[in-house]
């Protein structure tokens, strides 16, 4: 399959359908190489999806939650079994990541569990870099369960609403557009970040 079919939630959702959904919210959140993949337009999109009524929202609900937890999961299993030789593979990340990482988490912990859910590239490293710095797994199932209900739940019932508001029509000219425009809005915050840095 092409790249350019990866990226696009559109095709995504109307070749693969939940399927699709469950496994590209698997991967971006549960595999490092899985950080490129469009979690946040992917969710919006199948809430407008659902609200044309091409996909039932319910099951979109339990599986974009499902997923997202099961993918934050075997992001944690990865990083505590692998952790010293992902780190070592993978090109984007540095070890002095761990120990900030400790530091980080020992500080801000719970928190990060859930809000690093809505930054991407960030949701995808953050659960490894838990699994490699041994964050408490009881403690780590809770709080991926809440970013889960409050990511997989939460940008889908906001896209399904989204669809609601605006009229069908208009919707089915300007979905892209649409799509664009919150796929450029996840970035912000990494943006911000990296200008944060760069400052420091």
């Amino acid at each position: 399959m092409p790249l350019s079919n990866l990226l696009d939630p559109k095709y995504l959702l109307e070749t693969f359908s939940y399927v699709g959904l469950g496994g590209i919210l698997f991967a971006e959140t549960g595999l490092l190489l899985g950080f490129f993949l469009p979690g946040d337009s992917l969710l919006i999109t199948a809430g407008l999806f659902a609200a044309n009524g091409d996909l039932n929202l319910g099951v979109l609900l339990a599986v974009s939650i499902v997923a997202a937890f099961v993918g934050n999961m075997s992001g944690y299993l990865i990083g505590r079994k692998f952790g010293p030789l992902v780190f070592q593979r993978v090109s984007f990340l540095k070890p002095e990541y761990v120990v900030q990482a400790r530091e980080y988490f020992a500080q801000h912990g719970n928190q990060t569990l859930i809000l690093s859910r809505f930054i991407p590239v960030i949701r995808t490293i953050v659960p490894t870099l838990a699994g490699t710095v041994h964050l408490d797994f009881r403690l780590f199932m809770v709080y991926n369960a809440i970013g889960a209900v409050l990511w997989g739940g939460g940008v889908t019932l906001a896209g399904f609403l989204l669809g609601k508001v605006i009229p069908k029509e208009v919707l089915d000219k300007y979905i892209l557009l649409i799509i664009g425009v919150v796929l450029v809005a996840s970035f912000i915050p990494v943006l911000l970040e990296l200008r944060k840095r760069r400052r420091a």
